[in-house]
């Protein structure tokens, strides 16, 4: 792992790299920990520290759904219409939702975060852009989506399944809400993004700066904890969002996928998530970031450059990003607290994938 160690330093070095650590594990061992830079003005980063995670909470947000609807003898094939009548494409399944197939990354007017009610409302009133298999990524309506089909599923949110069934058991450092408040100084603090001057000239980005653009809607439809800012609050880290309300250290997030694997004795998550959450669904391209994607149900494995060796995981806005390769029992996991652009992985990521 010395060409892992010495492109992480070399991130450090160079500026790229403020606060961060890695977590490699192999068949239920971790094989590396790196960490450096600061989490706080007053402190040091440390192979504990924890982060807000972003969108790589979305992986094991749908790793609970798809273990709740085995624990109910069901699967990814299950139409939403059967747990929410009203929901707009009721024949499209729960794998299609996992996916991004849906179309429902834009609504046509926004629903704040922390209600779940009126994020429902607003859903089910809202007109699918598309429809399998046409994808797009849902960067903020997969969370409420995901929270009301484990609601009418278990009766409780995907924050309480994953605390009572996953997190609590393995002693993960990996929270998704129920952060206990003596852990709140151990939270590094994100930094903005340097945005001017940086910005790279794609369609994405044109889209996305452009209110009228079902790209902008897309990142904006859902209010509440979408800058850097607010999601240095507790209010933030105790949010349970399965689409981004993910705390965690690199240790804590490449030991869920180390879970997902079973490779511990405990094993939350049947083999069958695995198969489930490993085969790609949806392939080409997205409408939403506007390049080629490939997602299975609940986590990317396309562009390969990211998950490599047949690899599916998930990355987080600013950087973070986990991963497994269930041929090998490998897992890796990167989180960091200097915010970069973009929605995949930036050249401080991509050095540490080559070394691995």
């Amino acid at each position: 792992m010395k060409a892992l160690q010495a492109a992480f330093e070399r991130n450090l070095a160079e500026g790229l790299e403020q606060g961060g650590s890695v977590s490699v594990w192999q068949d239920g061992q971790e094989v590396c920990t790196l960490c450096g830079g600061c989490a706080r003005p007053d402190s040091l980063w440390q192979v504990n520290t924890l982060v807000p995670i972003y969108s790589a909470t979305k992986a094991a947000a749908a790793a609970c759904l798809l273990q709740a609807l085995y624990d109910c003898c069901r699967g990814p094939e299950l139409e939403i219409g059967d747990l929410w009548p009203r929901f707009p494409l009721p024949h499209c399944t729960i794998g299609q939702l996992l996916s991004h197939q849906c179309g429902l990354a834009a609504l046509a007017e926004p629903a704040p975060l922390e209600d779940l009610e009126q994020c429902r409302a607003v859903i089910e009133h809202n007109i699918p852009l598309w429809e399998p298999p046409l994808h797009g990524y849902h960067p903020q309506t997969f969370g409420p989506m995901v929270d009301i089909l484990m609601l009418e599923l278990t009766g409780g949110r995907v924050s309480d399944y994953w605390e009572e069934h996953v997190r609590r058991p393995l002693g993960l450092e990996f929270y998704i809400g129920h952060l206990p408040q003596e852990l709140y100084p151990q939270v590094a603090y994100l930094r903005t993004a340097r945005m001017l001057g940086s910005m790279p000239r794609t369609p994405f980005y044109r889209a996305y700066f452009d209110a009228s653009t079902a790209v902008h809607r897309a990142f904006n439809s859902i209010k509440g904890y979408n800058s850097a800012r607010e999601m240095n609050t507790p209010a933030a880290w105790q949010s349970g969002s399965p689409a981004k309300g993910g705390v965690a250290s690199a240790r804590g997030l490449a030991m869920f996928y180390q879970a997902l694997l079973g490779a511990f004795p405990y094993r939350p998550f049947a083999p069958e998530v695995v198969e489930w959450m490993r085969t790609p669904q949806c392939s080409g391209q997205d409408l939403t970031l506007l390049q080629d994607t490939s997602f299975t149900c609940g986590a990317m494995c396309e562009p390969a450059a990211f998950f490599p060796g047949g690899g599916f995981g998930h990355a987080g806005a600013g950087g973070s990003h986990g991963f497994c390769v269930p041929d090998t029992g490998l897992s890796f996991a990167y989180v960091m607290c200097g915010m970069e652009l973009g929605n995949l992985p930036g050249l401080r990521v991509q050095r540490l994938l080559q070394a691995l």
